[in-house]
This record gives structure tokens, sequence and C-alpha cells, in this order.
């Protein structure tokens, strides 16, 4: 598979911005099924068929020892408490799993922003 050369930064806008327009829930013109944040994009950030080292974009996001996991993007820390998709998953609150996730979206965003405006200056 080819490397994805997609622009990270322009990414994860999308993603934040198909989250924030309630994305991930439900709609009442289809039917109610489960969805799993970055697998069910339409960004494609991680999707399960890929190599993920070949293609996820968010692979330098998940720590060096998680990276052979099903599911990597999943295992990324997203606060400072490192509670992961993974774990938010498991406690059933879904509206705090979207928070949190938006919330990291928001910080890698302005994280790429700062790292790309250094480097102009």
């Amino acid at each position: 598979m080819s490397k994805d050369d997609r622009d990270i930064l322009e990414i994860l806008k999308e993603e934040l911005d198909f989250v924030e327009k309630g994305g991930y829930g439900r709609s009442v013109r289809t039917p109610w099924q489960a969805t799993s944040i970055f697998q069910d994009s339409p960004t494609c950030l991680c999707y399960p068929t890929h190599q993920h080292e070949d293609e996820c974009l968010l692979m330098k996001c998940v720590p060096p020892d998680q990276r052979e996991a099903r599911v990597p993007c999943h295992l990324i820390p997203l606060n400072e408490r490192g509670e992961t998709i993974e774990m938010l998953d498991r406690t059933g609150d879904q509206e705090r799993l979207e928070e949190t996730v938006k919330a990291w979206l928001r910080r890698r965003i302005k994280e790429i922003e700062a790292e790309r405006a250094g480097q102009v200056a």
C-alpha cells in the first residue's frame, strides 16, 4: 500500500468538524449502529484493513509500545490522565468520549499550527 500523503493538520481539522457536527452520534435517517472513533470516520484516519505503520496518520501519536495493537489509534493518550479511546469506550459514556476526543483534536491542531508557525518564522 502506498503511504498516505494527506496533510495531518487538514485531516485533524476535518475530523474535528465531523465530530462537532455529531458524526458519531445517532441519526434519525439511518438505523442505529455502534460506531468507532477514527475507524468509522469519513477522513479514514485509522482504518482496520490498513497497514497501520504505513497508512495511519496518527501512528506518531501512539505510544511506541502500543503500535502493534489491533487498533493502535484507540490507545493514544487523549489527556493528562492518559485516558484513551479504548478506556473511555468501555465506560459507555459516548458524550464524554466525544468531548475528550474533541479536546485532544483541538490541542493537536494548535500544536501542529504552532510547530509550523515556528518553522516559517
